[in-house]
């Protein structure tokens, strides 16, 4: 399934995308898409729906965060071979965690505001992991059970505040606006292979980052374990994975920053594409 949530910003309604791409309301059947519903028993009633017997929207509405009830952004760092290289930096020995605040969620399409004083924003395609039943100390074999599906994520950073104002990555990862998510939510059923996905990012037209989840370093399974390790995963949780080369940061031989009036636009292979206009 594709579940979806549309409508103007705070008064989103569940839907979902049928398999002629055409979105369908779910507000007859459901309140939202919640955590409630990600867990194995809420799929599993949702499976049942037949999407042709639900009304189609007509238009074509705003798309939102496709869940509600997220309760922690948990992100991976460096976790391309090849953007750490691109980068710099040795390949790290587990993966590196950060979190971005749930103040940073944004809707697929909606613009990006850069903070005050910002001169250093950056672009960063990526797998997200929606987490669908609570997951503490999970073995790496049966991680994926507590996967409900995935999703694009652009992990819209502030390199200055990032790397250069001390501290921990936090700052420069969870400015307003700072992490699309959508257009969909994309249940594991249909993604038959998490690490053979390919995914790109463009900004006003230009190529950035063209690449595939194959070059991850951890993957699907090996984050969802390892970070059940540390920090309790529940429904709702989502965990954006890293990205491939090709951030302004690391554009030779000068960096490029994102500004007023950008444009980006990013998707990876079948879980739908995301545009957001950059603005100050």
């Amino acid at each position: 399934m594709k579940l979806v949530r549309y409508g103007a910003a705070g008064r989103e309604k569940p839907g979902l995308i049928d398999a002629n791409g055409r979105l369908r309301s779910l507000a007859r059947k459901i309140k939202d898409i919640t955590p409630d519903m990600l867990a194995p028993g809420g799929l599993a009633k949702l499976r049942k729906i037949k999407p042709d017997s639900l009304p189609p929207v007509p238009g074509k509405p705003r798309l939102g965060v496709p869940l509600t009830g997220i309760t922690k952004i948990v992100c991976v760092g460096l976790n391309y071979s090849d953007h750490a290289k691109e980068a710099g930096v040795p390949v790290p020995p587990e993966p590196v965690l950060f979190m971005k605040a749930i103040t940073s969620l944004n809707g697929p399409n909606d613009k990006v505001k850069l903070p005050r004083g910002s001169q250093k924003g950056d672009w960063e395609v990526e797998l997200g992991i929606v987490i669908g039943r609570k997951a503490q100390y999970v073995s790496e074999d049966g991680a994926l059970k507590y996967v409900a599906g995935f999703c694009v994520v652009n992990d819209v950073s502030e390199r200055e505040y990032q790397l250069e104002r001390a501290g921990q990555w936090v700052k420069g990862k969870s400015c307003d606006t700072f992490c699309p998510v959508g257009p969909w939510l994309v249940t594991t059923d249909e993604v038959k292979d998490p690490q053979n996905l390919k995914m790109w990012l463009k900004v006003n037209g230009q190529m950035r980052q063209n690449g595939s989840t194959a070059t991850m370093i951890f993957g699907v399974k090996h984050l969802v374990s390892y970070i059940s390790r540390f920090i309790t995963l529940m429904p709702g949780d989502v965990i954006p994975t890293g990205t491939p080369p090709g951030v302004g940061l690391g554009i030779k031989p000068s960096p490029i920053f994102l500004k007023a009036g950008d444009v980006m636009e990013l998707g990876i292979d079948g879980l739908g594409s995301q545009r957001q206009v950059v603005v100050a």
